[in-house]
């Protein structure tokens, strides 16, 4: 098998250059992607170098090349124009942020290993040793991608990071094929396309701090002020949310109701640097919740109950028996993030419910579809 060369590949400094790049490829050719970024000091991602693969052809692309394309930008919004990434989730993210677009037609090979029985969530340069025998070295993931100008070790990463995609699907999707999963695999990609290329509204992050659930409705509405005002103080500054103030000192805001300084400073372990800055502001959001009329909330969910834990356990049994039948990780049927508020639905309605029943997980479940009713109905 060919070696990744980094001299042989297009280096794509400027739009034009890029547009060009794109417009000699085959229209049939699927290209595949891969992108390198940094976000370790900021809120959103620094791309620091795109690179892609089509036709035998290597291009790594400046930022700066890729913020100018148009070409690139319908490249990846063309639901009919294959594209193949692996582990895609932080890729599509980037794109949506960063170049502002959704994208459309891509295929995640590490979704195809799981479909092909190589288990869930394996490692790329894992996965390039298992099917294709290369060894690749790990050493340049977290090295620095806005760095100018790039090592040779990263240049070869960058470069190995899509040479290998082509091969990958190929042995893959003759796998898939073989074990009749190939519908299941593109309606996966296109959900996993879809769910990343949407961002959280930020009025909805106070939900994501499940440990608050026991907060009276009145402070949970506090605390969703708070976690909104954070999300947008967060993309002003360009900080990470726990730079400008955690999630356990929002909880406990949202606990004390504090309407003073005084007050706010008392708050345990919270920063006199946090006071200096966001004080006011803070309090401000406060007064404005604890003032104002009420509104609507939706209630952070509480831990399932202990009835509602038994009928979860005997879903999930079901469910693991049928994957294992199947030879497919039971995270992949159905993982706990997506299965737990799916049961609590199920159970509330008296239905099994749609994750469950729709799509290529319903037509795999089927044979234990009675079983997974009786789950629902007392």
């Amino acid at each position: 098998m060919d070696q990744p060369n980094p001299d042989q590949a297009a280096w794509l400094d400027t739009p034009q250059q890029l547009d060009d790049w794109l417009a000699d490829l085959p229209p049939e050719h699927p290209v595949g992607m891969d992108s390198e970024f940094e976000r370790v000091t900021t809120f959103h991602a620094i791309p620091g170098l795109m690179q892609l693969a089509a036709a035998g052809e290597v291009a790594l692309v400046e930022p700066r090349a890729a913020e100018g394309s148009g070409v690139l930008r319908k490249l990846l919004e063309d639901a009919d124009r294959s594209k193949h990434l692996y582990a895609m989730s932080e890729d599509i993210e980037l794109f949506r942020d960063w170049l502002g677009v959704r994208v459309r037609g891509a295929l995640d090979l590490q979704l195809a290993a799981a479909f092909a029985g190589h288990g869930m969530s394996v490692g790329y340069a894992r996965l390039v040793e298992s099917c294709l025998g290369v060894a690749l070295g790990k050493g340049e993931t977290r090295s620095d991608w806005l760095a100018r100008p790039l090592s040779d070790a990263q240049l070869y990463y960058a470069v190995a990071d899509v040479h290998y995609l082509r091969p990958l699907h190929e042995q893959l999707m003759e796998q898939v094929a073989a074990r009749g999963f190939q519908e299941a695999l593109a309606e996966e990609s296109r959900t996993w396309c879809e769910r990343q290329s949407v961002a959280d509204a930020p009025e909805s992050y106070y939900l994501r701090l499940t440990g608050a659930w026991r907060l009276r409705p009145g402070n949970q509405a506090v605390l969703r002020a708070l976690c909104t005002w954070r999300e947008h103080r967060c993309r002003e500054l360009d900080r990470p949310r726990g730079r400008v103030i955690e999630d356990r000192l929002l909880i406990r805001l949202a606990e004390a109701v504090p309407r003073s300084r005084k007050a706010l400073a008392a708050i345990e372990d919270m920063p006199s640097g946090v006071v200096r800055r966001e004080g006011d502001a803070l309090l401000a959001v406060i007064s404005e919740v604890v003032e104002g009329p009420e509104q609507s909330l939706e209630p952070i969910p509480a831990p399932l109950t202990r009835s509602e834990k038994n009928h979860y356990r005997n879903v999930k049994r079901i469910l693991a028996e049928q994957a294992e039948s199947l030879d497919l990780p039971l995270e992949l049927i159905a993982s706990r993030r997506y299965l737990e508020p799916a049961v609590r639905t199920g159970l509330r309605e008296g239905r099994l419910p749609d994750l469950l029943t729709q799509g290529w997980r319903g037509r795999a479940l089927a044979p234990r579809r009675e079983e997974l009713e009786a789950c629902f109905h007392e």
